[in-house]
């Protein structure tokens, strides 16, 4: 076996020995100092203004039926006219108004109807906004008698575009009076009853309510006024006991007064054995003396009525008839629209003809219905005797 060739080692280079370079010290880390976080406290807030809470605001602001109109919400408008009144009217702005509240089972048309039925609080700005009525006085039986008519209206103008629907309508209606206003559809009554209520805003003129001005004290002059409205709208899910209690505590009558003068009613309406049913559940007779129950509970010195008696049976006229007329004769005013002339012509004792938002007669029935009939009348002053003539075909008949 041939020897092997012997292994030669190379020996190994020792590494080149590794530099190690001193590390630079760190720069000193300058901590700024943190200011002071200035505390700023939260300054008290200021008194809420009262929240106004509305189901709706804008329904029935737009004139109903036939009368055109684009409608118009008052919300904001409302709390700015009330925001820049002034403070609550002086003695002179609203005249007395008096009576005590009726006690239970009494008839609440035989006290005197010019009574609001609450005690002004003392905090007057309160009182306004919970609707409380002003107080009772003395001497209101001599302003019921006085010179002061429960309504007048001077210029009073609303447009809707360039539609005129009221075009300086002037009444005066005085108090303790039965007034109607009459006119065809379309010609500004119910946009002018609208604006009488509050409903709606008129673009000029002026509204006085018993001496109140409407624009100037918006709350004050509608705590004088009781509403129906043409269109009935409202919380019909609940029972004629439930809205007759709502109405009163809008009003910020007392709970016992409440329901002592909604007792009172419902037996003056025929409305006892309804009173626990949904108003839903009503007929629209039942509805309507239901809701004029309510615009009366709080026994106004103006009621405001929009076609009282449409769709309503003949009994259920009688009632309210009988009412109103009680109403009347103990010091209250009605100023309603109807296009039944018989009735108007039986039951006012004041009537205004109004034809494209303007007044066209006005006066006793006598005056303005002179020797013909109010609805003859009526028909040469709006322009409703129609031409019948060319209608021969209606004459033969189809085979």
């Amino acid at each position: 076996m041939a020897d092997q060739e012997p292994v030669v080692v190379e020996p190994v280079a020792d590494p080149e020995p590794v530099v190690v370079e001193p590390v630079a010290d760190p720069e000193p880390m300058v901590v700024e100092p943190v200011a002071e976080e200035q505390v700023v406290e939260d300054p008290v807030p200021a008194a809420q203004e009262p929240v106004l809470v509305a189901d709706e605001p804008e329904a029935g602001a737009e004139p109903a039926g036939d009368e055109p109109g684009t409608g118009e919400s008052l919300l904001a408008e409302e709390i700015a006219a009330d925001e820049a009144s002034t403070d609550d009217p002086t003695p002179a702005d609203i005249a007395p108004e008096p009576s005590p509240v009726p006690e239970q089972g009494t008839d609440p048309l035989e006290a005197d109807v010019t009574a609001t039925g609450s005690a002004e609080t003392p905090d007057a700005s309160a009182a306004e906004v919970a609707g409380a009525a002003a107080a009772p006085d003395a001497a209101g039986e001599q302003a019921v008698a006085s010179d002061v008519p429960a309504l007048s209206l001077r210029n009073v103008t609303k447009t809707f575009g360039e539609l005129r629907a009221v075009d300086g309508v002037d009444l005066t209606v005085p108090a303790g009076s039965f007034y109607g206003l009459v006119g065809p559809n379309g010609a500004g009554k119910t946009t002018t009853l609208s604006i009488i209520a509050g409903l709606l805003r008129s673009n000029g003129g002026t509204v006085e309510i018993n001496g109140v001005d409407a624009k100037r004290h918006p709350r004050a002059a509608k705590k004088l006024i009781g509403v129906l409205p043409d269109r009935l709208r409202t919380f019909d899910r609940l029972t004629g006991r439930q809205l007759l209690s709502y109405y009163g505590a809008l009003r910020g009558l007392p709970s016992p007064v409440v329901e002592s003068r909604a007792a009172d009613l419902a037996r003056a309406f025929d409305l006892v054995e309804a009173l626990g049913r949904p108003v839903s559940d009503y007929s629209a007779g039942m509805t309507k003396k239901v809701m004029l129950a309510g615009a009366m509970i709080h026994s106004p010195r103006l009621l405001v009525l929009d076609e009282p008696f449409e769709a309503v049976d003949p009994v259920s006229s009688g009632v309210i008839l009988d009412i109103l007329r009680a109403y009347v004769d103990h010091g209250g005013t009605v100023i309603l629209s109807s296009h039944g002339m018989e009735l108007v012509e039986r039951v006012c004792s004041r009537v205004a003809v109004i034809v494209s938002g303007q007044v066209l007669a006005e006066g006793t029935v006598d005056e303005v219905r002179g020797e013909s009939t109010l609805e003859q009348r009526f028909l040469e002053l709006s322009g409703g005797l129609g031409d019948v003539e060319g209608l021969e075909w209606l004459h033969t008949f189809s085979a």
